[in-house]
């Protein structure tokens, strides 16, 4: 469940991209859930039509997905399909990070990749042909053969995906316990309607990075491909002749009929495998952060999810050639790359013979959490705060008051005055061990609150991402006069306003840039 600052957030981004109009839709969507239009109509008070052009808006532009689900509509009365209409909060949170997103294109790919994935990434929902267009009417390099290979690039490197089932039917699962193979009930996992409505509406790992334009470069469909894409009916006889389809006809239906998408999880997997590298390297060294490098870019295309506990297994011989097609690896040897998964705590098994290697990425990724919130308790409470966090998080049990004094060399007084405002504002757990005789004091245990500590500091995270971008807004609003001017008619108090406010919005929207790198850590890593 999200964090109450951060559907405000959402809220915000959505009022500044698109207006009032269509963030009241989506607020209500956030705040109550998947909806029917009658739903959203009855919280709303707005008129259906507007409702429905609101709907079109965040749809295109990934924030929204409908889906179908059969519901009782009365006693006695046969059941009927609703189309409800769910929020995607990510989505529209990453809205904020398409600065991040083409810087990562642009590394990996080219300009001419970054020119056609700024085009998804504004306009949401676009057809081959029209990414090209735009991106030829913006005069980016490139004829429109040499646009279509970096979009081809950028498909094959899952940046670009085609877009879900607009309307998938979703059936709810059974809540109900399952029996193992003992007899011994477990808890089934229950997916939430939304869940299903996500994995139905996403289509399989080989439709979502397929390109029929790829038959005109020789890759020739197998017989199901075929009549999946060209929509052969399923028992049907065909004629040789079907199968004989014009090539250019194939691409023109490609480049026309086809949706095409920004892949939000493959950019935030390679934010997640960047700030890994950025952490092993300013605790580890360089070695163990290129070594890191090696493996992740290796198999990030094998990961199944992004919040992968593990990299993917990788044999010595493997790593090693890696490791020396990146800058500054030639000089690692195979003892300093031992030396590095060393160091990294790498999980080794034995398969066939082969010593097969695995680095703990959950672990790297709790590290840096517990280096951000210690670093917040440092600016908050100060440096004694600070030491008495860092034992009780390093330690991760209960540790009683004079042992935490003793060990922190703090003033027991000044101890028990941090550890009370701590437990306060709900950084740490406190437990009371009552002994005897009667009279003697409880002994008080301390200890880091753990999950609920990262909810409440990404919450704070939210509230403090909400105030900058209010801020900016509100600075921005207030001199709107002076920006419109020309630089040529401004005389010098206007200079001076201009260049106040050029500072104070670079101030702020570098400070937001850097706690979304906090935000990504804490809910997306």
């Amino acid at each position: 469940m999200v964090a109450q600052y951060g559907l405000e957030f959402a809220v915000h981004i959505i009022t500044s991209h698109f207006g009032d109009l269509v963030a009241k839709v989506c607020s209500c969507l956030l705040h109550r859930g998947s909806l029917t239009l009658q739903d959203i109509a009855r919280y709303t008070e707005l008129q259906p039509a507007q409702i429905k052009n609101c709907l079109l808006v965040l749809i295109q532009h990934n924030c929204v997905q409908a889906f179908s689900v059969e519901r009782q509509s009365g006693f006695g009365v046969a059941p009927k399909v609703f189309t409800m209409y769910m929020a995607l909060f990510d989505s529209i949170v990453h809205r904020t990070r398409f600065t991040k997103f083409l810087a990562i294109a642009k590394e990996q790919l080219d300009e001419k990749c970054e020119g056609l994935l700024e085009g998804l990434l504004h306009h949401g929902r676009l057809t081959l042909e029209q990414i090209i267009l735009r991106a030829m009417s913006k005069k980016t390099k490139g004829n429109a053969a040499a646009l279509r290979d970096s979009f081809v690039s950028l498909v094959h490197e899952h940046f670009v995906e085609r877009c879900p089932i607009p309307e998938p039917f979703v059936v709810p699962s059974p809540k109900s316990a399952s029996t193992g193979r003992r007899g011994a009930k477990s808890a089934q996992v229950i997916e939430t309607i939304e869940q299903l409505a996500i994995t139905a509406a996403t289509p399989s790992e080989a439709e979502r990075f397929y390109i029929i334009s790829d038959i005109v470069e020789g890759n020739p469909l197998d017989e199901k491909e075929k009549e999946h894409t060209f929509s052969i009916k399923v028992g049907e006889k065909r004629k040789h002749g079907a199968l004989e389809i014009d090539q250019e006809t194939v691409a023109a239906i490609s480049e026309k009929e086809i949706l095409w998408r920004a892949n939000f999880e493959e950019f935030v997997r390679c934010l997640r495998h960047k700030a890994c590298v950025a952490n092993v390297r300013s605790r580890l060294g360089v070695h163990a952060g290129t070594v890191l490098e090696a493996i992740l870019g290796t198999t990030k295309h094998v990961e199944k999810k992004v919040k992968e506990e593990k990299s993917v297994q990788l044999s010595m011989d493997t790593i090693l050639e890696e490791v020396r097609k990146r800058k500054g690896g030639l000089e690692l040897s195979l003892n300093h790359v031992r030396d590095s998964l060393d160091q990294l705590g790498c999980h080794s098994c034995m398969e066939e013979e082969e010593g097969l290697y695995s680095i703990g990425l959950r672990k790297i990724i709790e590290v840096a959490r517990n280096d951000e919130a210690e670093s917040i308790v440092l600016r908050r409470y100060g440096r004694e705060a600070y030491r008495i966090f860092r034992l009780l998080a390093k330690n991760g049990s209960m540790v009683e008051t004079d042992k935490i004094s003793e060990m922190t060399m703090i003033e027991r007084k000044d101890t028990v005055k941090i550890l009370y405002k701590l437990w306060k504002d709900d950084y740490l757990h406190m437990e009371k061990l009552v002994s005897h005789p009667s009279k003697q004091a409880p002994f008080l245990l301390w200890k880091v609150k753990g999950t609920s500590l990262w909810e409440l500091v990404l919450n704070d995270m939210y509230h403090a991402a909400l105030n900058l971008s209010l801020r900016t807004a509100y600075e921005l609003d207030q001199e709107h006069e002076v920006l419109e001017l020309p630089q040529n008619l401004r005389d010098g108090a206007q200079e001076k306003k201009f260049e106040r406010l050029r500072n104070v919005t670079l101030v702020l929207e570098t400070s937001l840039l850097k706690l979304d790198d906090a935000l990504l850590l804490f809910h997306n890593f």
